[in-house]
């Protein structure tokens, strides 16, 4: 791979889409491709649990570009509502309505039928790789200039839209560049997805039967409790007499209050899916001092207690000594055989908001305070909580690589479609 250098390198040419290789075209998309959209949708019970694809916007994977379900419709409704059945490899994306300015892209990966809501776009040229083309649609953000509201891509603008056309033996060599870190991202997610499933049968049998073997849980001797069976030598407990429970203070207001040095975690902080705090706000002395916040240690696990991401069942632990708002609840551990990561995980089993009312649900410190918990001896709960973490940190290093890969994929899918990066002369195998 050659990097480019200057504002117009030997053998490029000035183009609608700035500098680009003289042996590249720039053609309207519509030139090149077939440019269309879907059918209604079918309205009724009689129109599903057919066995023909039907592909709707919220079908596409924001994340990963793909599509992994759809519903069943039956013959009836293909022909009541004269539906177009699409080939597998069709291009689509949202045309209409807010889900646009997502720029989510996808390829069919079936022969389907599709909503109007959604364009497709078929090569209609030799000289132009479908793969191709569904990277340059990827590097084009088509909603940017759209005004809010309910913003539409009309089928006519979409046919004019500009886009490099490369020789087909480089396309193909840029699509197999990106399809290969495309697939190495996905066999990550695969990892990630096996290893929190692992993680969650992992977590279940350990506060069933303790760190021990499949064929030693036969013998272990357990006991019905008010959380479940558990070992015969371990006790429950409830969470307020073994540890603090409290939680953080108002919100500062102003600008005055920030742009300081001491961390101020809020619930948006805890991130969904890996319950982690990789970010925080930064407070002044002053906000610290007129709202009278209190310091928790690194390690203090918190948890929404009340709105309705209680529901999200977010568990988290501080990264460091930081200040927390007044929606999370705050637990630290208060007793010395009561090992804080074990607890931690304890929590992370327990699913506090399932019987809460909607609304604006809320769980009360005094209640939170009650909740049962499981206490082994403490050399069980360090190994428990080792076995655990291990599953974490593995998870961790698989999150790492598969941001790694995204900002790889992006760099170069934007360096390839505007030959920053050529790859013309790259060996690609068959």
């Amino acid at each position: 791979m050659n990097e480019l250098k200057g504002d117009l390198p030997e053998g490029f040419k000035m183009t609608e889409l700035g500098p680009l290789p003289e042996e590249w075209e720039v053609v309207k998309l519509g030139d090149v491709a077939e440019v269309s959209s879907g059918g209604s949708a079918p309205q009724g019970d009689e129109y599903f649990n057919g066995s023909k694809p039907f592909v709707r916007v919220s079908h596409i994977d924001n994340e990963d570009y793909t599509i992994k379900r759809y519903d069943l419709i039956s013959d009836k409704a293909i022909q009541d509502y004269r539906l177009k059945l699409f080939p597998k490899g069709t291009i689509v994306f949202p045309k209409s309505g807010a889900t646009i300015y997502l720029e989510k892209r996808a390829m069919l990966p079936i022969d389907a039928y599709v909503v109007s809501h959604l364009c497709t776009v078929l090569s209609k040229r030799e000289d132009l790789s479908q793969c191709f083309l569904f990277y340059v649609l990827r590097n084009l953000k088509f909603a940017k200039e759209k005004a809010d509201g309910y913003p539409t891509l009309n089928i006519s603008e979409i046919k004019q839209i500009l886009i490099p056309l490369p020789p087909l033996p480089e396309q193909r060599k840029i699509a197999a560049v990106l399809s290969a870190v495309q697939e190495a991202k996905e066999k990550t997610e695969v990892v990630i997805n096996a290893a929190r499933d692992l993680k969650k049968s992992m977590m279940s049998y350990l506060f069933t039967y303790g760190p021990v073997s499949l064929p030693e849980a036969e013998n272990v001797l357990l006991k019905e409790t008010e959380v479940g069976m558990i070992p015969e030598e371990w006790e429950v407990v409830k969470l307020g007499d073994v540890a603090e429970v409290s939680s953080g203070g108002s919100a500062p207001q102003g600008d005055e209050y920030f742009n300081g040095s001491k961390p101020f975690v809020r619930v948006s902080h805890i991130d969904n899916e890996d319950y982690t705090i990789k970010r925080y706000d930064l407070i002044s002395d002053k906000a610290i001092q007129d709202y009278r916040l209190k310091l928790f240690p690194k390690g203090t696990i918190v948890f929404p207690k009340s709105g309705a991401t209680i529901y999200l069942e977010k568990r988290a632990m501080l990264p460091i000594d930081a200040y927390v708002v007044s929606h999370l609840c705050t637990v630290l551990s208060k007793r010395e055989d009561l090992s804080q990561c074990f607890l931690f995980y304890v929590l992370r089993n327990l699913k506090f908001a399932k019987e809460k009312a909607d609304g604006y649900p809320t769980l009360n410190i005094s209640e939170i305070k009650q909740i049962l918990i499981p206490l082994p001896p403490l050399p069980v709960q360090q190994k428990i909580a080792s076995i655990l973490s291990a599953i974490d940190q593995k998870i961790e290093a698989e999150e790492d690589k598969k941001k790694a890969l995204e900002d790889l994929f992006k760099t170069l899918l934007h360096n390839l479609m505007t030959a920053k990066i050529r790859v013309n002369n790259l060996e690609v195998g068959a």
